[in-house]
Order: structure tokens, then C-alpha cells, then sequence
């Protein structure tokens, strides 16, 4: 009975602990202040907290002090809100739009930066049309830069003649901040969905920043359902320059729209694959969405590497096909 109420206890103990540090982290990520200002709020909120535990009298004044230590960080943590009007870094200082007209499909602030081998950066914010029924199909891009586990897909959309759109769900970030998975938790971010050239997403992975690898597959998406994927993908900017949302490790991420592309029933359990993202290619090979189907894997993604040959297309105009030769399924 003793090692009962002891755990019991104990128990209770870490999961007022939970809270606490959510709270903790809300103020180190979201306060007035950030960085080591944010820290001091931090400490000071434990402190109070602290105090209003040792000064509670009875269990019940104890559970009320603890509520109101988390209701002094929550209350005003839920008040704040997403904007599309901060100091954002360059490559996110626009709002993509779009605005569709029967077949055409016009995107403002579409982004084709230029990039040269020594890190000098053009950028370029674009208004570019593209036709529906040009539409031929998706291919899939996956971006390591560290571990196995985790990557980052861009869908591109194959338009023929008008060439490629790319779409790529980041965080949006502010000038002077750096990405944290931690962060991502909290409302450090706002979630951006840029649309622009493929040879400004995949150069910038491949040529300029040093330790990405990226792979390409096609998927077997006929042009129906590749419509379909798109006119997702556009719904979303136009949402997101109406409203903006913040961006959440955990349920608003750059995987946010996969689970669209996977065609499954509703009652889907979602896959782990989905959050430790560097798998997706395992996903979508279990659920048929490549267009080659009778190759192995580790072989299809070592062939679908396009490092090389873009590093040797970097100012070649034809680089979204010099990038596809010897990729498997690519039909040119």
C-alpha cells in the first residue's frame, strides 16, 4: 500500500511537471522578449508559481495556485495570432496568391530566386500562369540534410511546355531566426506554402547549401487526380493570404498535404512515417504511388539522385530535364 501511494504520488507529481514545462517553453519561444529575456520571464513565472504552491494551506488552495500559475501563461498565449505582415528572411518576404479562371491557373508572388555557385542570390517574385489541361503529372522530390529519418518533400507539377511548379511547405520565418524542432511546437513560426520554379527549390538544396541530398521519383498520378492534388495545393495559398495559420511540428507541417497524395480511405490510420518523414519514400512505395512499381527501392532512389546533375545543370535553361535523365519513370 506504501509503494502505492508512493507512485501515486509520484505520478501526480510528473504530470503537474508536463504542463509546467509546456508552459515554460510558451514563454521561452513565444514571450515578449526573445531569447535571453524570454529566459529571465521564464524563471521568474517558476519562482511565482513556486510561490504560490508553498503559500497554498490546503490541497485543494495547492490545485487552485497550480491553475493559476498555468492560466497566467496560457490566457495570454492563446491571444496570439498569425501574421503575413512580419520582417520576414528573403525567401519568404511574399505572399504566394492564386487565382483561377477556367483553365488558367495565375500565382502572384511566385518565387524564382537565381543562385550562382559563389552564394550570390538573385531574387525574383513572379506572376506566372499555367494551363490545367497542360497538366501531365507529379513528381516527387526528397531533401535530406542530416539524419535518415527526416527530409523534406517538394511536389512538383509537370505542365509540359510551361514547365514545372513547385510547391514547397516550410516555416516561415523572420529575419534572425533559425529553424527548432522545439520551437515548432509553439507558435514561433507561421506556416508559408511557397509556389515557385523547381529550379529555384532544387538548386538551392543541391548547389548552394553544403550536405543536402535530394532524390526524385515519379508518381503514377494520371492527370485527373494530379488536378485534383494541385487545386488542393492552390485552396491552401489562398487561404493562407486571407488567414494566415502558424506552423506545428506535430500537425501543421511541410508533410501537411501528403497524406492527400496517399489515396486512402478515411478511416486511415495516419502512418509514423508521416512525422519521421524520411521514410515517405518506404510509404509510398508500400502504397503503389511511384510510377515504377517492378524496382527495388534503394535502387530506384540511388538512380532518382539528382545532386550530381544539377550541380552540372546549374545554369543550363533546360535544367529540369537535364536533372530527369536516367530517372525511372520519367517519361520526357
Amino acid at each position: 500500500m506504501k509503494v502505492l501511494c508512493f507512485i501515486g504520488r509520484n505520478l501526480l507529481r510528473l504530470l503537474m511537471l508536463i504542463p509546467a514545462l509546456w508552459c515554460f517553453g510558451a514563454i521561452y519561444f513565444d514571450g515578449p522578449f526573445p531569447g535571453s529575456g524570454n529566459m529571465i520571464l521564464g524563471i521568474l513565472w517558476v519562482a511565482l508559481t513556486v510561490f504560490l504552491l508553498f503559500r497554498a494551506r490546503s490541497k485543494r488552495d495547492r490545485w487552485l495556485s497550480f491553475a493559476a500559475g498555468l492560466a497566467i501563461v496560457i490566457i495570454p498565449w492563446s491571444f496570439k495570432k498569425p501574421r503575413n505582415d512580419r520582417d520576414w528572411s528573403p525567401e519568404y518576404a511574399r505572399t504566394a496568391n492564386a487565382k483561377v479562371e477556367g483553365d488558367a491557373v495565375t500565382f502572384t508572388n511566385f518565387r524564382n530566386f537565381g543562385y550562382t555557385l559563389d552564394g550570390t542570390v538573385t531574387e525574383r517574385w513572379e506572376t506566372r500562369t499555367v494551363h490545367l489541361s497542360k497538366l501531365r503529372g507529379i513528381d516527387f522530390f526528397l531533401n535530406y540534410w542530416g539524419s535518415p529519418s527526416i527530409a523534406h518533400p517538394i511536389f512538383s507539377f509537370d505542365f509540359g511546355d510551361e514547365g514545372q511548379v513547385a510547391f514547397s511547405i516550410e516555416t516561415r520565418r523572420e529575419k534572425g531566426e533559425t529553424y527548432t524542432a522545439l520551437g515548432g511546437l509553439y507558435k514561433l513560426y507561421e506556416l508559408t506554402y511557397l509556389v515557385g520554379d523547381e529550379r529555384d527549390f532544387i538548386r538551392v538544396r543541391t548547389n548552394i547549401r553544403e550536405g543536402e541530398d535530394a532524390y526524385l521519383f515519379r508518381l503514377a498520378t494520371p492527370p485527373d487526380k494530379a488536378r485534383e492534388r494541385f487545386l488542393e495545393y492552390v485552396t491552401q495559398i489562398q487561404a493562407l493570404a486571407a488567414k494566415p495559420r502558424f506552423y506545428n511540428v506535430l500537425t501543421a507541417n511541410c508533410t501537411t498535404a501528403i497524406r492527400s497524395q496517399l489515396n486512402v480511405e478515411k478511416k486511415f490510420i495516419p502512418d509514423k512515417r508521416l512525422i519521421i518523414n524520411g521514410k515517405l519514400d518506404e510509404l509510398f512505395a508500400e502504397r503503389g504511388l511511384f510510377a515504377v512499381k517492378d524496382m527495388p527501392l534503394p535502387e530506384l532512389k540511388e538512380r532518382g539522385h539528382v545532386d550530381d546533375r544539377a550541380m552540372h545543370a546549374q545554369d543550363d535553361p533546360e535544367f529540369s530535364k537535364k536533372i530527369r535523365e536516367t530517372v525511372p519513370g520519367y517519361d520526357p
